[in-house]
């Protein structure tokens, strides 16, 4: 039967005695300490048991475990601070099996079952033994904790249990482990779970040996670079030179607390320049992020031209600049009227509309030169990318900001002249819609925040005045048509275009080849004929090449010496330019039966048109050639429908629709024509045809027709008019709804032209026909 005996207890805080341990012990509690001094005065003998909270200061019978050892107390000193310290050897095992808080005596006292433990070892338990004793030496070999030393004092133990618990107390194990071996009683178990706790505690030592030979080669190395670093720090400042990119990065660090650019963009910069810095020199990603903060630094945030507000300096640059375009300089001169009086003014979006050579783009330069604003000018034309007004975000390789921000960048100022030129011919695919894009730039409530992809920061655009041309705005989306204030730039008189010519172009060409103004002199007569004659546009882009190609053939007789002076007069001209290209004059010679002369609308401007009729037998067909679009052979159909109509108060035979074949035909028949502005002159051709009656050849017209016979209004009435002064026609018959837009119409031009207004194809008939009365 196993022995039992009662004895005070000392409850251990974050301590495990085995038996076999000698180890010292620090003693403060109240009742730890009468405890001592009672077996002190017996047999020195006292149990020991861990507590299993360290934290609590009384513990109770259920917050010890009940397995603890029995140690002998060698030694005990009183230290200063009130403490004992006691030197204690561990004897045997113990089970509590009572526990009694006694007041009285003043300690704890518990009944404790004697564990006892045999000293021989079987054969299994020897190699057990001796395999512990293996891997501890390995354990010891990879640790630094525990001395060789250890090693020889424990191979003498021929004890299987004390040697488990002696090795065991020498293992980094935490409280729980430690309890669990110690209350393994059965050796052999006790001598595998220590055997297994070794190989778990080699598999440790070994990876942080790993760990820590690859952290020391790291240092290593990171020291090595920092001195090498230093050193080369040494040489480039003996050498004069910055200092590297260490001195890279506190330049763009200086650059961007001086810069002005917002707080929220100055703390993203830094935030890249910290990366930058970090970065290794070779990583792809620190070229990029150099290049974005090169882009930040480079773009104007602040930085504004002053504007010149004098409106009388600004009228006489522009009309140094261009002749005529009095809509557009009005604009611009209110532009600056408001200016002077708020100094607030948002950016207006201005979009001039017209044909090729007009001026368009030039005068946006001009506009430019009168505000004293720096100019910049992008072309639209064939951009089908929103990534080139909006740019291609930092993950793409060789990404770069959309031309909006590389055209600010170029300025240097947040308050240019920005020219987006030819906005009606872009085009959309797959890649986007930059259309789309635009919407948010030429919207002054909203490019305030303009945001592209590049950059990632909103830029404000609201000081930019904004310039767009175009030729032809049907092309250009609603929306962003909605967003632009429309001018519309009509094409030029003959007067207006010898002016230019005298005025601007010659000097320019003749300075551009060479030649001063007594060496060559060009007569207005010949001007005029070289506008008449050689040319046939709205703008005046052909006739500058007409006159540099009379200038490269003037300098070529004064170098070869042919003449001193060169003269060209009206007689001489063909001889420069050869024969005339163009003819000038009434569009027919004399008056047609079957043949009007319409006015016709395109993007380079106006033109006459003639509309060709033939009746023959056949069986009611209505033929249409010419290369019309669907709307002008609905024009001819509504016209043809009208005269069945009306065949009898018109004296046509009812049923010339069921015996004739009617063919309809436009010259120029390769170039596409369409609109539905030749209604009245299809219906007046048609009539010609089918009752004989002659067109008078001086006179034009225009307009659409209706099934009931009315005329509706056309757009480009004066690009139409000055189509047909050029042709040298002298009449004009046009809907009385557009008399309203007589008055663009220049007084040069009216003078030499009698205007017919109609609502009823009737009026246009009795105008256009000889002998047209009903």
């Amino acid at each position: 039967m196993a022995q039992t005996r009662k004895i005070p207890l000392l409850p251990l805080r974050g301590l495990l005695v085995y038996p076999g341990m000698v180890l010292h012990l620090d003693v403060g509690r109240k009742k730890s300490v009468q405890a001592l001094e009672k077996v002190m005065m017996d047999d020195q003998h006292i149990f020991l048991s861990t507590q299993k909270e360290v934290a609590i200061e009384e513990p109770t019978e259920d917050e010890i475990y009940k397995l603890g050892t029995i140690v002998k107390v060698n030694q005990m000193l009183k230290l200063p601070n009130g403490t004992i310290r006691v030197l204690v050897e561990g004897i045997q095992r113990g089970e509590i099996t009572s526990y009694k808080d006694d007041e009285e005596t003043g300690y704890l006292e518990v009944k404790v079952k004697l564990i006892e433990e045999r000293d021989e070892a079987d054969a299994e338990e020897m190699a057990l033994m001796r395999t512990l004793l293996h891997h501890f030496e390995q354990y010891i070999n990879l640790s630094k904790k525990v001395t060789a030393e250890t090693l020889a004092s424990v191979q003498d133990i021929e004890e299987p249990g004390r040697l488990a618990d002696i090795v065991s107390s020498h293992l980094p194990l935490k409280i729980k482990q430690k309890q669990e071996i110690l209350e393994t009683l059965e050796i052999k178990d006790r001598l595998n779970r220590i055997i297994q706790i070794l190989n778990n505690e080699k598999e440790v030592l070994g990876l942080e040996k790993k760990i820590g030979q690859r952290v020391k080669k790291s240092m290593e190395r990171t020291q090595k670079e920092y001195y090498l670093r230093e050193q080369m720090k040494a040489i480039q400042k003996e050498l004069g030179d910055k200092e590297g990119k260490t001195g890279e990065v506190t330049s763009l660090r200086e650059k961007i607390e001086e810069s002005q650019m917002p707080d929220n963009v100055r703390k993203t910069a830094l935030k890249e320049l910290d990366r930058y810095e970090k970065m290794p020199q070779s990583s792809a990603e620190s070229g990029v992020i150099r290049n974005y903060i090169d882009w930040l630094l480079n773009i104007p945030w602040v930085k504004e031209t002053e504007d010149n507000l004098d409106i009388n300096h600004a009228e006489k640059i522009l009309n140094e600049d261009h002749y005529g375009l009095e809509k557009v300089k009005e604009r611009v001169l209110e532009y600056l009227a408001v200016q002077q009086l708020t100094n607030s003014l948002k950016g207006p979006i201005l979009c001039l509309v017209g044909p090729p050579g007009v001026g368009k783009t030039s005068l946006a330069r001009s506009i430019a030169r009168t505000l004293g604003r720096n100019f910049v000018r992008i072309s639209l034309g064939g951009v089908r990318d929103e990534a080139e007004i909006r740019g291609h975000r930092r993950t793409y390789v060789g990404a770069m900001p959309g031309r909006l921000i590389q055209g600010m960048k170029k300025a240097g100022s947040v308050n240019p002249v920005f020219l987006l030129d030819e906005i009606d011919k872009m085009s959309n695919d797959f890649r986007g819609d930059p259309a789309s894009a635009l919407l948010e730039v030429l919207d002054p409530e909203q490019n305030n925040t303009f945001s592209d992809h590049f950059i990632e920061e909103p830029y404000d655009l609201s000081k930019v005045l904004f310039v767009t041309t175009a030729n032809n705005i049907s092309t250009i989306p609603g929306p962003l048509l909605d967003r632009m204030e429309m001018i519309q730039i009509a094409g030029y008189t003959e007067v207006e275009k010898l002016h230019i010519a005298n005025q601007y172009l010659v000097k320019k060409q003749t300075k551009a080849h060479g030649l001063t103004k007594g060496k060559l002199q060009i007569r207005d007569e010949a001007l005029m004929q070289v506008i008449r004659r050689y040319t046939r546009e709205a703008g005046v882009r052909n006739l500058e090449r007409q006159i540099a190609s009379l200038c490269r053939k003037a300098a070529k007789e004064l170098v070869s010496g042919d003449k001193k002076r060169v003269i060209i007069t009206e007689k001489t001209l063909g001889d420069y330019l050869g024969k005339p290209k163009f003819r000038y004059g009434q569009a027919e010679v004399e008056d047609q039966i079957g043949a009007a002369t319409g006015l016709a609308y395109t993007t380079a401007g106006g033109d006459t048109l003639s509309i060709e009729v033939s009746v023959s037998s056949g069986k009611g067909k209505l033929i249409l050639t010419g290369k019309l679009g669907d709307v002008m052979k609905e024009s001819a159909q509504a016209a043809f429908s009208y005269i069945r109509s009306r065949a009898e108060e018109l004296n046509i035979d009812p049923e010339f629709s069921e015996k004739n074949d009617i063919h309809v035909h436009v010259p120029e028949g390769a170039t596409p024509k369409d609109g539905p502005s030749a209604g009245i002159t299809m219906a007046t051709a048609l009539i010609s045809a089918l009752t004989n009656r002659p067109v008078r050849k001086e006179v034009g017209m225009t307009g659409e027709i209706t099934l009931r016979g009315r005329v509706l209004p056309i757009g480009g009435l004066k690009e139409k008019t000055l189509s047909a002064h050029r042709a040298g026609l002298e009449r004009i018959i046009f809907p009385k709804e557009n008399e309203k837009d007589l008055d663009d119409i220049p007084d040069s031009v009216k003078k030499d032209l009698t205007f017919i207004p109609v609502s009823h194809l009737d009026e246009v008939l009795k105008e256009a026909l000889i002998g047209g009365e009903k």
